[in-house]
């Protein structure tokens, strides 16, 4: 499908295709580095951790030096917390870059081009999307282009997991928690039957679903699986918004 024109200070084509394999690509290399994070941190020791440390024969400040156990716990949850504010980013980045070609394509639709002012009034509905919360983000996609996320509370939650990292020390509070008490995520895994694939060649029965819960005063915790997970589930969020919004370009837009 030919695209609209961006508006001002937009690139010149948008081409919803490339913009999906390049976000793709993207995410892959966010999941080959955590696997490779995941591999080094199961071989170091304690040994070459010591090696390391005193090969510059000098530290910054030797009385706080922490010791091998304190580094593994330490790194472990700084990872955990990287991994998740990543996946966070992610997925405010896709919806960012999926309201574009929606705006685009409905605005071309109610004006018949993409004049000046069709581009004009694009760039205040970018801007005004980008600054939204995540929740409403899902709000204007549900209400102004029929788009609905299946895992949108999932996304929510990694917010709400955010939150409990960085503000409290992992622990659940109740402003983590739904009307019911949970703070629940939903991550997407290949079924034991699955042969190793991509995320757009699995369809939906080859998925399953594991629901993880945690409630008031839980850690937030994960095993290195299920932090493989998160970026595996932000996937399958990304390529189910690429779909939908494609899909929503075709039904709408002028010229097929």
């Amino acid at each position: 499908m030919s695209q609209p024109p961006p508006p001002p200070g937009q690139p010149r084509e948008l081409n919803l295709q490339k913009t999906a394999e390049q976000f793709m690509l993207g995410l892959q290399r966010h999941f080959d580095m955590l696997a490779f994070n995941l591999a080094s941190r199961a071989c170091v020791t304690e040994d070459l951790y010591k090696a390391t440390i005193r090969a510059p024969r000098i530290m910054p400040v030797a009385q706080a030096h922490q010791n091998f156990e304190q580094l593994q716990a330490y790194s472990r949850d700084l990872l955990f917390c990287q991994v998740v504010n990543d996946n966070l980013n992610l997925c405010m980045a896709a919806l960012n870059q999926m309201h574009i070609f929606l705006g685009a394509v409905k605005l071309q639709k109610a004006h018949g081009n993409f004049g000046q002012e069709a581009q004009q009034q694009l760039q205040q509905l970018q801007q005004s999307f980008v600054q939204a919360p995540l929740d409403q983000k899902f709000n204007h996609l549900e209400e102004d282009y029929g788009i609905m996320c299946e895992l949108e509370d999932t996304v929510t939650s990694f917010g709400f997991c955010l939150q409990a990292l960085t503000q409290q020390g992992g622990i659940v509070r109740a402003a983590q928690l739904d009307d019911s008490g949970e703070l629940a995520l939903e991550l997407k895994a290949a079924g034991e039957s699955t042969t190793f694939n991509v995320v757009g060649g699995s369809s939906p029965a080859e998925l399953e679903t594991q629901r993880m819960v945690f409630r008031d005063g839980d850690k937030i915790t994960f095993t290195d699986l299920q932090l493989q997970g998160l970026i595996v589930t932000v996937s399958i969020f990304a390529h189910q918004l690429f779909s939908a919004v494609s899909r929503y370009a075709r039904e709408n837009h002028p010229h097929p």
